[in-house]
């Protein structure tokens, strides 16, 4: 029998330049019983995959250019309610979600609510994926746990179940971050006005980001295209100048950045262009010049 909530749960996928294989995997989830499958073509997707996924009831979206990942999300959201839904599973192009993972975060949901907690995003835990690092989220202080549900200050899109009504009280993902610390900002803000974000630690999900692992410093950090690296820079200096960003976090950034950076630029060979282009991401984020990176692909 149906679970109704799967009903009401609309699954949302970013693509970019997109394998046939990665294709495959979004038609797999057709069948699943959501209240709707929406791509996000931010760019790169063959006119023959994107008539596969529309053939297949695909409700797929495009600005025609490569907008970044936070106005995808929110083009996403967008079509998630004009399709019904209450809730958004959000995953990316290269997520291998376990089975029953959209189930699993929904009896989260519930569990949460029936606890009287409110909640904006519960997420699975990251699993690590060979040849990259897993993100970390760092304990919340003070918010109340759940059985086996953990406050956390932020969790990665991709994989988590965002509850949409909480989202229309939070506010859209900021556009001019364009791609990096999009969740992070988002999922501060959402603690700000009351609404919590939880870490399931009994399911979890592989993470693939960036390239490799650049390690030094005893730091380890994924290895990412430098405009990522420089937008990444760009937003967290911009982030120390926002009330609801905690202090502590602001703190923790400011001795870190200097180390990520430092540790970017020695793998690059000490490259000067790589060391400009970071000072002027950093410049960028102290005087708020925020919006789509120059040199984005």
């Amino acid at each position: 029998m149906p679970d109704p909530d799967l009903g009401r749960l609309a699954l949302g996928i970013t693509l970019f330049r997109p394998s046939r294989d990665q294709v495959d995997r979004v038609l797999a989830h057709t069948a699943s019983g959501f209240a709707g499958v929406i791509a996000f073509d931010d760019g790169g997707l063959p006119d023959a995959e994107a008539e596969r996924l529309t053939r297949a009831g695909v409700t797929l979206l495009s600005a025609g250019r490569n907008v970044g990942i936070a106005e995808a999300l929110n083009q996403i959201v967008a079509a998630a309610r004009a399709a019904g839904a209450s809730t958004l599973l959000l995953l990316d192009q290269d997520a291998e979600p376990p089975a029953g993972l959209a189930a699993a975060l929904l009896a989260a949901l519930t569990r949460l609510r029936q606890a009287a907690i409110p909640v904006a995003v519960v997420g699975p835990a990251p699993a690590p994926a060979v040849g990259h690092k897993a993100p970390a989220y760092p304990p919340r202080p003070g918010a109340p746990a759940c059985d086996a549900l953990a406050p956390v200050q932020f969790l990665a899109t991709s994989g988590s179940l965002i509850d949409l009504d909480a989202l229309a009280r939070i506010g859209p993902f900021r556009a001019d971050f364009f791609i990096d610390g999009v969740e992070l900002e988002w999922c501060f803000r959402a603690w700000s006005l009351g609404y919590g974000c939880y870490l399931a630690r009994d399911v979890a999900i592989p993470h693939r980001v960036g390239g490799g692992v650049i390690r030094g410093f005893g730091i380890a950090m994924p290895r990412q295209p430098l405009f990522r690296m420089a937008t990444y820079l760009r937003n967290a200096v911009y982030a120390w100048r926002l009330p609801h960003v905690p202090l502590r976090w602001k703190l923790v950034q400011a001795a870190y950045l200097p180390l990520q950076a430092g540790l970017y630029w020695a793998d690059s060979g000490w490259r000067p262009a790589v060391l400009l282009r970071l000072l002027g991401a950093v410049r960028d984020g102290a005087l708020g010049r925020l919006g789509p990176p120059w040199d984005r692909p």
